[in-house]
């Protein structure tokens, strides 16, 4: 079977508690559709207890229901049976995150101004 897409309403796919995965989730990766580029979070649903997937679940209705210029925008989420993972995909961030930025700044000394964060 498929993936099932779970979209914006996320209970509507419930992972298989049988699975003997780990509850590890990948690093986020990069794949182009066309032009766009997303990132893709993969968590291996296999061996979490009834509680992490239910938060896990949570995370996926809390990131459909934010918009902000300054937070990577949610696409979908959907169940990947072969794999038993939940894969949610989002908006890329080409120049990396805040905290690998801040990071690289503070290797080399330097600081965020404030307006940059904001």
């Amino acid at each position: 079977m498929g993936p099932s897409s779970i979209g914006s309403n996320p209970s509507s796919s419930t992972a298989d508690s049988s699975s003997s995965e780990g509850n590890t989730s990948s690093p986020e990766s990069s794949f182009v559709n066309g032009e766009e580029f997303f990132a893709m979070k993969k968590v291996k649903m296999g061996k979490l207890s009834e509680r992490e997937k239910q938060n896990a679940l949570n995370e996926v209705r809390i990131l459909a229901s934010i918009h902000h210029p300054n937070i990577i925008g949610y696409k979908e989420a959907f169940f990947e049976e072969s794999t038993q993972s939940l894969c949610i995909v989002m908006e890329f961030a080409d120049g990396g995150d805040l905290l690998g930025k801040i990071g690289d700044l503070k290797k080399k000394g330097g600081h965020l101004e404030e307006k940059e964060v904001w």
